[in-house]
């Protein structure tokens, strides 16, 4: 299984036609903290002992220099806000969520929560399994998952296992090229998504034959 991926001249051209859209809506400077209540293009769900500083943050900084809108709690929030409540906002608005595996990331209530609203919000998930092999998730439970919540993260962990994503090895690879490669099949992903809703738009407009 892979992903489907454009030649490079192809994806150049659709991201230049993309972020050509996107550029009128961003002139206007502004705040990210006031940003955590709107929506978002894209949700970095990641551990942050694990990822904060290399992938996560690299990733979120580089959709952000494409003009996107990304959201990472240090980034998006501040001192003060609702927790629970700004980052189930902006994973229910955002358009795509980036989950970034790793070692500790099953042992994290919240990365689990994050994963599994995205999963219940039909959200499209990119995984990046950092050193970390689809079949090496389970759920690391010392009592702090609750057994209403536990079920519903296994269910979230499953589908994650069987959806296709980028593999990094840190060891080996080099981070610029896994933040490349994902930022590349973000950028595709919205211009897929605006594309379908471009036509289901067009279909309800074009009136019925008599």
């Amino acid at each position: 299984m892979h992903m489907q991926r454009y030649s490079s001249a192809a994806i150049m051209n659709l991201h230049r036609n993309f972020l050509a859209r996107q550029t009128p809506m961003k002139t206007k400077m502004v705040n990210p903290f006031m940003e955590s209540k709107n929506a978002c293009d894209v949700f970095i769900n990641h551990r942050g002992i694990d990822t904060k500083r290399t992938i996560a943050t690299l990733l979120y900084d580089h959709l952000s220099w494409l003009n996107l809108q990304p959201f990472l709690d240090n980034k998006n929030m501040k001192p003060g806000d609702k927790l629970f409540d700004n980052i189930d906002n902006a994973i229910r608005n955002c358009k795509i969520g980036v989950t970034v595996f790793s070692p500790n990331y099953c042992k994290s209530y919240f990365c689990l929560h994050e994963l599994a609203l995205f999963m219940e919000s039909k959200k499209k998930v990119i995984p990046i399994f950092c050193d970390i092999k689809p079949s090496e998730l389970r759920i690391v439970n010392n009592g702090n998952v609750p057994s209403k919540d536990l079920e519903r993260f296994n269910l979230a962990l499953e589908e994650a296992k069987y959806t296709v994503g980028l593999t990094f090895d840190s060891s080996k690879g080099n981070l610029s090229d896994v933040v490349k490669n994902a930022s590349e099949i973000v950028i595709e992903s919205l211009i897929e998504m605006e594309s379908e809703q471009k036509l289901i738009k067009s279909s309800r407009n074009t009136p019925m034959a008599l």
